[in-house]
This record gives structure tokens, sequence and C-alpha cells, in this order.
């Protein structure tokens, strides 16, 4: 497994990241913790979570997952590196209070408890905040953080789908106050969704944030998605997201461009659109969700994996960059 320090920080993480979005939804506990314990073996030391995952009646579920995992031992706690996430309604349905969602004082203390307890630790090493909130002060939030690490219950904190002046802002309150601010970015990025390359990785650079990639396969759709068509894949292949693009005339020659090249160079799709991630300037490293054992091995071998510089070229060619901010919108 290979490693880089996560942001401007000390902490060195793996540069494939464990998503367990799927555990609880897509994966029972028995095989969650296996891909755990797979992922852990080979080296992956950095896992992704978020309160609400589990999604409806069952949200807090996969930290739940977490914890049971954690528990068994044998050091599982102390090898990784966790992550979760804050912001959303926690409140079972038609059971909603005020101050049971977003960034409040109120909401960030309520939340970090009750997530310690679904993943049985005694701190968080990366707490992330899941959406800007628009209706807390920046200054709360850090007060909030700040008196959070004073109690050890976390190390570090993070933001996820931040737009670069929220960054910016985030960042520079954080100065002013003395806290040390935000240490990473999760971000939608992909070769399909290269928005994030006009400001958001830009601005994460300028304040010394890593950039963690969420849906490195844009939901499929750079795993292969027409073969898998073509070859009777399973109903998600070409169901809800990837199969609504698909429809596009114009999305699915991209797609087919895509594949075509790889197949002509004996690579596998998904692998390929890990492995350009890792070529990225300010990418920490990707979110790998896996449903199954074969789709972890799939990402681990993305890790390996070294692009030729005829293939960049043709992923370029394939599926351009906005291009710098703002050259991209101005002269």
């Amino acid at each position: 497994m290979k490693y880089t320090q996560l942001g401007r920080t000390g902490l060195k993480v793996s540069r494939l990241v464990l998503g367990t979005m799927n555990f609880g939804p897509q994966t029972n506990e028995a095989d969650s913790h296996a891909i755990m314990d797979s992922a852990l073996e080979a080296g992956v030391n950095f896992f992704d979570t978020a309160n609400v995952y589990g999604w409806g009646e069952n949200k807090g579920r996969t930290e739940e997952i977490l914890g049971t995992w954690f528990a068994e031992g044998g050091d599982r706690r102390d090898k990784v590196v966790l992550a979760t996430k804050v912001y959303g309604n926690m409140a079972a349905d038609g059971d909603a209070w005020p101050n049971h969602d977003k960034l409040s004082a109120l909401n960030i203390r309520r939340a970090v408890e009750a997530s310690l307890k679904r993943l049985q630790t005694d701190h968080i090493d990366l707490y992330q905040f899941h959406h800007i909130d628009r209706s807390t002060p920046v200054e709360e939030i850090w007060q909030a953080i700040d008196v959070l690490i004073q109690q050890g219950k976390i190390l570090y904190a993070g933001s996820s789908n931040f737009p670069g002046w929220k960054i910016a802002q985030t960042s520079e309150t954080a100065k002013r106050l003395g806290s040390y601010g935000l240490v990473s970015e999760q971000c939608i990025y992909n070769l399909m969704q290269r928005g994030a390359e006009m400001e958001v990785i830009p601005a994460s650079q300028e304040y010394g944030l890593g950039v963690i990639p969420w849906s490195p396969l844009h939901g499929g759709l750079l795993g292969g998605a027409i073969r898998k068509e073509r070859e009777g894949g399973g109903a998600r292949s070409t169901s809800g997201r990837s199969g609504e693009a698909l429809a596009d005339p114009k999305v699915r020659a991209q797609i087919q461009a895509y594949e075509d090249l790889l197949d002509k160079h004996g690579l596998e799709p998904g692998e390929v659109g890990l492995a350009w991630l890792l070529t990225r300037p300010g990418v920490t490293g990707p979110i790998s969700g896996p449903r199954t054992q074969e789709q972890l091995d799939s990402a681990l071998r993305a890790i390996e994996l070294e692009l030729p510089d005829e293939v960049l070229a043709s992923l370029e060619e394939i599926f351009p960059g906005p291009g710098p901010s703002p050259e991209n919108f101005a002269w």
C-alpha cells in the first residue's frame, strides 16, 4: 500500500480510502466485516463513513457496523484513521425537532456523542462537515470543534461538498480564531465530473487541505457500464444514475470511447478511473465504496497501476477538464 500525508498534517493515510456507504443498505454486517478485514490486511488505514449512512429508518446503521467490527479487537481501531460526518438530520422520520441537524454547536455536540456510541470508540480522527450550513456562523462551528478537540473526542476537522469560497471563508475564520482549521475536503471528482478543478481543488491546495474524491467512478459509469450492459452485468449497471446517463447519446459515445481505449490497452475501466485520480494534483486518495470483496480487490489493484502517458493523453481528449479559473470563463 502507498501512503501520503493528509493535507498539511502529519497524519499518514493510505492512498485508497475505504468508503462504507454500502455497509448495511447493500452489504450485510458479516460481509462488511470481511471487507474491512481484507482492506486492513492490504494496508488500507483510512476508513470513511457518515452518521446518516444506512439511510431512512436505518440511519446510523453503517456506523454501528464499524463499531461492532472495532469491538472484535486485534488493534483494529488503533490501526484505522476513522472519518465520519455531521450535518444530516438523525431524528426518526416524522420525529424531527429543531436543532436535530446542520452545524449548530448544539447539534455538533449531540452528533459527536451519538457517533462515538455507535462506533464504539472514544474519539474520531477526522470529523467532516457533510454540507455547508448557511445559517450557522463559522465562528460558532469552530468554537464547537475546538472544544471537542480539547476534550480529545476528535482530532481533525474536514469539509465535504464545500465550494471554493466556503473553504476560504472557513479557513480564514479558523486562522483568525487561532484554530487549526480544515485539513481535508471530500468532493465529487472523477473523469466525467471535473468541476472541482476550477476552484475547489485550488482552494484546498492553497489552504493545505487534502482532497478526497467521492464517486470516483461516477455512479458506475466509469466502471465498464456499457460492457456490463452488453454482457448482462445485472440491473445495477443499467439502472439509476448510470442508466439514465447512458440514455444520453453524447454521454454514451463518451463512455464507449473510454471503454474502447482501455480495451485497446488491456486495462480495466474501474481500475483506470481510480488510478487517474491518483495522478491528479492535490488528491490524497479516492474513496472506493465496495459492496463485494471483488470490488475491493479491483480498487486495490488500481493503487499499483501506472497509466502510460499515451493513455493519460487520450483520457484528457475524451474527458477534457474545465481549465483553470478564471481563464475558463474570462479572457
